[in-house]
């Protein structure tokens, strides 16, 4: 299968997953979250997410955490980091905050050229932070509702508006061009492994402290994506897909 079969399969089961979600919304069972219609089989998907980690990513993410020194970890952060400040560039000019996406592009530019590749972390040092945007935070600030929260496998939580975001999101990553494929692959996986590992500590503190860890990650994630939206600029979604505080 050549690239361009394998993304245009993947993409069109990504969004098999949102138009599955979608319809079980007719026939989940009612909740006291409004936003979460599909609760019995978000915590199903939650409970598989789970799982996975528990038996490989985190594992992976233990040893590598273990066995790479510090430096070199954040090397492979900046690098891929630096990787996606480019699509976060072309959605923060999509949402009409031109500044941003100007700064963001200079991000990638002075550590592409003065940080070996994004390998260092350059333009932090010269007071241009990062701030990463994506498709599915563009559509709200389009005013795109974000639809029923939905957990994905592997890909973890997210809304419907979210998971129509998600392939273009995919084809927006240069890292999806490389050749390669092999070191693409192997790429793909130090990536998912690095970041992991980022979230270790972070991780523990949710296991310690969450009475119910599908309730605190339901709604972490839709009301860190609310503040997102408005950061943007955007308005706020529809009073039925809003968490209140």
């Amino acid at each position: 299968m050549n690239k361009k079969t394998f993304n245009t399969a993947y993409a069109s089961r990504l969004g098999a997953i949102a138009l599955a979600a979608a319809a079980l919304t007719g026939c989940a069972s009612t909740n006291n979250n409004p936003n979460d219609p599909l609760e019995g089989f978000n915590r199903t998907m939650f409970s598989f997410n789970d799982t996975v980690d528990k038996v490989a990513l985190k594992p992976a993410a233990q040893a590598y955490d273990a066995v790479v020194p510090n430096p070199v970890q954040h090397g492979v952060g900046n690098f891929f980091g630096n990787i996606g400040d480019l699509w976060s560039s072309i959605n923060q000019l999509l949402q009409g905050r031109v500044e941003q996406g100007v700064s963001t592009f200079m991000r990638v530019a002075i550590n592409t050229t003065f940080g070996l590749g994004g390998v260092l972390d350059v333009a932090t040092e010269a007071r241009l932070p990062r701030e990463k945007s994506d498709f599915g935070q563009t559509l709200g600030k389009w005013g795109v509702g974000s639809g029923p929260y939905v957990v994905l496998p592997f890909f973890g939580p997210s809304t419907v508006r979210d998971t129509a975001g998600l392939p273009v999101d995919l084809y927006g990553d240069l890292w999806t061009y490389k050749h390669p494929v092999r070191w693409r692959n192997v790429g793909t996986v130090v990536r998912i492994v690095d970041r992991r590992a980022q979230l270790l500590d972070a991780s523990t503190l949710l296991e310690d402290a969450a009475l119910d860890k599908y309730d605190f990650v339901r709604d972490a994630y839709l009301q860190r994506r609310q503040s997102q939206i408005n950061g943007a600029g955007g308005g706020k979604d529809r009073p039925e897909n809003t968490i209140e505080p």
